[in-house]
């Protein structure tokens, strides 16, 4: 998987910021807002490269977001729907691993 994403044309740098929130089910979630063209261009290439090695992908519409929680906290998403982040620059991205419920990082590449 690795060597695909290598492949995966980048828009380049580009910032975001985290911003509102909400909930999916019982997980509570923060929005994403900043220069989602550029994020929804990384995600098509990397959603491409990956269809093209043979790996599954589905037609959801892309709704970008920051999982906070999976337990049901009203108070949590109450803090959430006000919430205005600062700007942070977005210049790489990388290939992660859920091992024992803790991610690693397996690579990265520059955007």
């Amino acid at each position: 998987m690795a060597a695909l994403l290598a492949e995966v044309p980048t828009p380049g740098p580009f910032s975001l910021s985290l911003s509102g929130g909400g909930r999916f089910g019982a997980v509570a979630w923060a929005g994403v807002d900043g220069d989602l063209a550029r994020l929804g261009e990384l995600r098509d290439g990397v959603r491409d490269a990956l269809t093209l090695g043979g790996f599954p992908t589905d037609d959801r519409p892309f709704h970008p977001h920051l999982t906070v929680s999976y337990h049901q906290d009203a108070a949590l998403r109450q803090a959430l729907a006000g919430y205005a982040g600062e700007t942070f620059e977005v210049t790489s991205f990388a290939l992660m691993e859920s091992v024992d419920g803790r991610y690693e990082q397996i690579e990265t590449w520059p955007l």
